[in-house]
């Protein structure tokens, strides 16, 4: 589904046409939800906060802007939403409640690879929400540096260096 359709889709539903908007549910709860998931490590709290994701969509579609891709718009609001969630239910995960991110399968065993996926995730977790959230977006989400500007509303700049320090910093982690 390109732009323009999206534009299209968005218009009839701020003509009164709900059902369509089914059609942008479907096509992007998947990302939005392995967003959340990501973030908060609940499969639970993952699913309310897409939902929640796409109601605030749906009241402030009239916002939305058709030169705009659709997805950047939408994971904005996700961000918010977790951001939100995040800062009112701030507590420590334990390791049994941590998710975990794909990895290239360069490890000489599987256990192996799982004690790395596990290591991962753990030292995301430690990172701050914004840190998380780009090194996110960007090696599991495979957003550009481009999209991940448009959608924080960062200079390209400052992405690419708040990215570089936080691959820095789970490095650090990952050493300890």
């Amino acid at each position: 589904m390109d732009q323009k359709i999206e534009a299209q889709i968005v218009a009839k539903v701020l003509k009164g046409d709900r059902q369509s908007y089914a059609l942008l549910v479907e096509k992007y709860k998947s990302p939005i939800y392995n967003l959340t998931y990501r973030m908060t490590g609940n499969p639970e709290d993952a699913a309310d906060l897409t939902q929640d994701t796409f109601i605030r969509a749906y009241l402030y579609l009239w916002r939305y802007n058709p030169r705009k891709k659709f997805f950047t718009w939408l994971y904005t609001i996700a961000l918010s939403i977790i951001k939100n969630h995040l800062r009112k239910n701030r507590r420590y995960k334990s390791s049994e409640e941590i998710n975990t991110i794909p990895l290239a399968d360069n490890n000489p065993s599987p256990e192996a690879n799982l004690v790395e996926i596990q290591e991962i995730s753990w030292c995301l977790m430690q990172l701050d929400d914004e840190l998380r959230a780009l090194l996110i977006m960007k090696y599991q989400q495979e957003l550009s540096f481009e999209e991940i500007a448009e959608i924080t509303g960062k200079s390209l700049s400052a992405v690419k260096m708040r990215i570089y320090r936080g691959l820095e910093k789970l490095e650090e982690l990952m050493k300890e």
